[in-house]
């Protein structure tokens, strides 16, 4: 299948799913941290499929592969802060390890999303 929009990428896919489980199971977290760990969290989630899309409407590889490590650097900041929220006790383990193993699984994708855009890897450029 040909990429004709980031909606076809499936790193895209998976990490919009990613955000939709993020909100719902940081609805329990404590009022008081609306502005703090629950928005940061919020925050990192959505800033994946944020930035593939980004990077695939840009016009040139570079630019698709800086947004995608963009995409990467968040993945981690979003692992980090589920730590941390289950460390305060704010998620129980299912819905931690399931968050966490979906962060993973959409890691994965980006590393071989950048992995298939390095010059060594494409043909006919």
């Amino acid at each position: 299948m040909a990429i004709r929009s980031y909606q076809d990428l499936i790193g895209w896919k998976k990490s919009m799913s990613l955000v939709t489980e993020v909100y719902r199971c940081t609805q329990s977290f404590p009022r008081s941290e609306m502005y703090g760990l629950t928005s940061q969290i919020r925050r990192a989630a959505v800033s994946i499929p944020s930035n593939i899309a980004e990077g695939q409407g840009r016009h040139s590889r570079g630019e698709f592969k800086q947004f995608l490590g963009h995409a990467k650097g968040s993945v981690f900041e979003l692992e980090s802060q589920i730590i941390i929220a289950c460390n305060l006790g704010y998620l129980d383990d299912a819905c931690a390890q399931a968050l966490l193993e979906r962060i993973t699984e959409v890691g994965r994708i980006l590393n071989g999303l950048l992995t298939s855009l390095e010059p060594t890897s494409m043909t006919g450029d």
